[in-house]
């Protein structure tokens, strides 16, 4: 396996509770009124992509997060990064705030507008796919991607003595707190992105060790979103896990999932596989297909490894204790395909390599299709919600939430307050619910519905039921306390009750016009 210098020159240089909406009960010890928080955010990560969520993949920093804490089952994005990343900042769907494509948010305000004014000292590293710099919308420090996606080693311009960077395009927005620029051609030789996200996490957290006031801190890693690259040293450890195939890994993923009480088969049956059998692949075919997996593993693993360094500097600072973490992903494993530069190795900086469909079947495990749907493949995030002495260890909850609960669910949290008005505009109200008392191990149950809209995909979903489609096909009905794989379609066998949901979805999008 080459070195990470030799690397650069070659590319160029447990028991199942309760299925129904509640939590367990969690311990009693008193904690502050004003919590710290941090919310970290993975780009493209399939439901089963983390250990504790059934993946082979190492991630001990969530697996430990977890076993200390809260795992939601029944937790939703928008199956796609820019709107998720615009309702979890903003407590209202991307519909309402102008964030169906890049754009500046608008007639909502962002959790670091409404954390600000309430005392917290607000923090941001990483992606923030829009138009505006973070610092422009309530965060004290921002350094990050402004932008959909980039060359993990290389977002800007080809350096001296390095292979052209493999991207779609060169001028990708960066922002280091006030500052943007178009492009930014990194000056360290060991600049990657996850490392230098994870670095200035890090960075802030040690600028303010001594602070009183309380922080909140977004942390929104491009990992694992194409281009698939990572550090050689991550690779290896991965190099021979995927050469057994789709069905093998799929079926240990599941077997897993199963042990941890994650999921249990009535509830969460394997849905059909999407993907090619491993068999009918040619010998370069499995062996381009195990290298691609490998090195979003060992994305998946370096991102891990910087959450891990993030907690360590708690530790190091006396704030541990007091600190809320949680960690979702934006939408679920990704079959789009991009393919750009053709030297190097699969993970090298001049070549841009995508997941593919047949593996993000089985990041997606035991859910149906992918990113961009509105099935539960697509939406369906893993939430490992930790905040020592308040969630129990080890428990797990079905309340069915959304990105757009963050902003509500941090307000309760944090007594901060959500304004009518904001800069001159009127703000749209708030569209989420609190699920703080579910991080506390109360029951509790949603009372409004969730929409989804995004490129052919289309769902509502009111108390256990959903009604789903995708393109041109047929509205389809599921029971979503019975059937959370969505594997049998009701919609011929309830027509009334799918005329009822279709009608609640429709008078959703009229209310947006």
């Amino acid at each position: 396996m080459l070195s990470r210098r030799r690397f650069l020159q070659v590319s160029g240089l447990f028991s199942l509770s309760l299925l129904g909406a509640g939590c367990s009960m969690a311990s009693k010890k008193p904690k502050p009124a004003r919590p710290n928080i941090i919310l970290i955010l993975a780009d493209d990560l399939g439901w089963s992509d983390i250990g504790c969520y059934g993946s082979e993949i190492a991630t001990p920093n969530l697996d430990k997060l977890a076993e200390g804490g809260i795992r939601f089952r029944q937790f939703h994005n928008t199956a796609k990064c820019m709107p998720s990343r615009a309702c979890l900042l903003t407590g209202v769907y991307a519909q309402q705030c102008g964030m169906m494509k890049p754009a500046k948010i608008i007639n909502a305000v962002t959790l670091g507008e409404v954390l600000k004014p309430a005392g917290y000292r607000t923090l941001a590293v990483g992606k923030h796919h829009s138009t505006e710099n973070l610092h422009e919308r309530g965060f004290d420090r921002y350094y990050g991607l402004r932008d959909g996606c980039c060359n993990y080693f290389n977002p800007g311009k080809q350096r001296p003595g390095e292979g052209k960077p493999a991207q779609k395009r060169p001028d990708r927005a960066w922002c280091i707190e006030d500052q943007t620029f178009e492009p930014y051609t990194p000056k360290d030789k060991d600049f990657y992105t996850t490392d230098y996200f994870t670095k200035y996490a890090v960075k802030y957290l040690d600028d303010y060790k001594d602070e009183q006031k309380p922080f909140f801190m977004y942390v929104a890693y491009t990992a694992p979103h194409d281009p698939l690259m990572a550090w050689p040293e991550d690779i290896a450890k991965y190099e021979d896990t995927y050469n057994v195939g789709y069905e093998k890994i799929r079926a240990a993923r599941y077997n897993k999932q199963l042990k941890l009480g994650l999921v249990d088969e009535k509830h969460y049956p394997l849905s059909e596989p999407t993907h090619k059998p491993w068999d009918s692949l040619s010998d370069k075919e499995k062996t381009e297909q195990s290298r691609t997996m490998a090195v979003y593993a060992a994305m998946i693993d370096r991102m891990d490894q910087g959450i891990g360094k993030i907690i360590d500097k708690l530790k190091a600072i006396g704030k541990a204790d007091s600190t809320l973490i949680m960690f979702a992903a934006d939408n679920g494993a990704s079959a789009e395909m991009v393919r750009i530069g053709g030297t190097g190795e699969i993970g090298s900086m001049t070549r841009w390599t995508s997941l593919g469909s047949d593996w993000a079947n089985i990041g997606n495990t035991p859910l149906r299709y992918f990113k961009n749907y509105s099935y539960q493949g697509g939406i369906c995030t893993p939430l490992i919600a930790n905040f020592p002495g308040v969630t129990k260890a080890g428990s797990f909850c079905d309340f069915p939430g959304h990105f757009i609960d963050f902003m509500p669910t941090i307000m309760e949290l944090t007594g901060a307050k959500y304004p009518a008005t904001f800069d001159g505009s009127v703000i749209t109200p708030l569209q989420g619910e609190s699920f703080a008392d579910a991080i506390k191990g109360k029951q509790i149950k949603r009372t409004k519905p969730i929409f989804w809209q995004w490129s052919k995909g289309k769902a509502v979903r009111q108390g256990k039921w959903k009604l789903v489609k995708w393109a041109n096909e047929d509205w389809n009905l599921f029971n979503m306390d019975e059937d959370k794989s969505e594997i049998h379609n009701l919609a011929n066998k309830m027509p009334e009750k799918a005329r009822e949901m279709q009608a609640l979805y429709e008078d959703w999008v009229k209310s947006l016009i």
